[in-house]
C-alpha cells in the first residue's frame, strides 16, 4: 500500500496537510446528512472571493460560531448575535456573508419542511445519483454546469443568498453530487465505488 505522501492526488491539493486531509477524506464523498449539507453550503458561501484553504483553517471557528451548523439554532440569530459574530476572528467577518448564513438557515428550514429533508431536495438535481466525470486534468473541470445553474436559480428563488452557480458547483463537488477527482487521483476510483 502506498504511503499518503506518495499517492497521486488532484493537482489543486498541494502539500498543506489540512488540504490533503480534506481532499483524501471528504471532498467528493456523497453526503446525505442535512446538518453537514448546511455546513458545506455555509462554508462555500463564506469562501466566495477567498481560498478554500482559508475557510478550512476557520472551519472549527465556524462550527463554534454557528451552533455546530444547526440550522434551527442559526435561524434564531438576531442583530445582537450578528454583532457578536462580526467581532469573531474565528470566521470571515463580512456582514453580508454572516447575515446570509442566517437567511439561508431560515430558507433551509423551509426546504426541509417542503421536501422532508434538504438532502431530498438537493439530490433531486442529479436524480439521486452522483455525476461521475473522468477529467484527465484540473483544467478540464468546469467552474459551473447547467445543473449548478438550475440549482442556483432554484435556491435563489427560495430566498438563499451566496448561492451563485459557481458556489453551487463547488458545493456539489464537496458533497459528492459530482465526482470531479481527476482520473489519475487515487480518490477518483474510490469515490466512484461508493455509489
Amino acid at each position: 500500500m502506498e504511503s499518503s505522501a506518495t499517492l497521486t492526488r488532484c493537482a489543486w491539493v498541494g502539500d498543506d496537510p489540512l488540504y490533503r486531509a480534506y481532499h483524501d477524506n471528504e471532498w467528493g464523498v456523497p453526503v446525505h446528512d442535512d446538518k453537514l449539507l448546511f455546513e458545506f453550503l455555509t462554508l462555500e458561501g463564506a469562501q466566495a472571493g477567498l481560498t478554500w484553504l482559508t475557510i478550512l483553517r476557520k472551519r472549527s471557528g465556524y462550527r463554534d460560531a454557528f451552533a455546530g451548523f444547526d440550522p434551527e439554532a442559526v435561524a434564531r440569530f438576531d442583530a445582537v448575535k450578528v454583532a457578536v459574530l462580526l467581532a469573531n476572528p474565528g470566521i470571515v467577518r463580512n456582514r453580508l456573508k454572516v447575515e446570509s448564513t442566517i437567511t439561508n438557515a431560515r430558507a433551509f428550514l423551509a426546504v426541509q419542511q417542503e421536501f422532508g429533508s434538504f438532502d431530498a431536495y438537493q439530490w433531486r438535481f442529479v436524480d439521486g445519483t452522483p455525476i461521475r466525470n473522468a477529467w484527465k486534468t484540473i483544467g478540464e473541470v468546469p467552474a459551473s454546469t447547467s445543473v449548478s445553474d438550475a440549482m442556483s436559480r432554484d435556491l435563489k428563488k427560495r430566498g438563499f443568498r451566496f448561492v451563485g452557480s459557481t458556489i453551487c458547483y463547488a458545493h456539489m463537488q464537496a458533497v459528492g453530487m459530482v465526482n470531479d477527482h481527476t482520473v489519475d487521483c487515487f480518490r477518483w476510483r474510490e469515490i466512484a465505488e461508493m455509489v
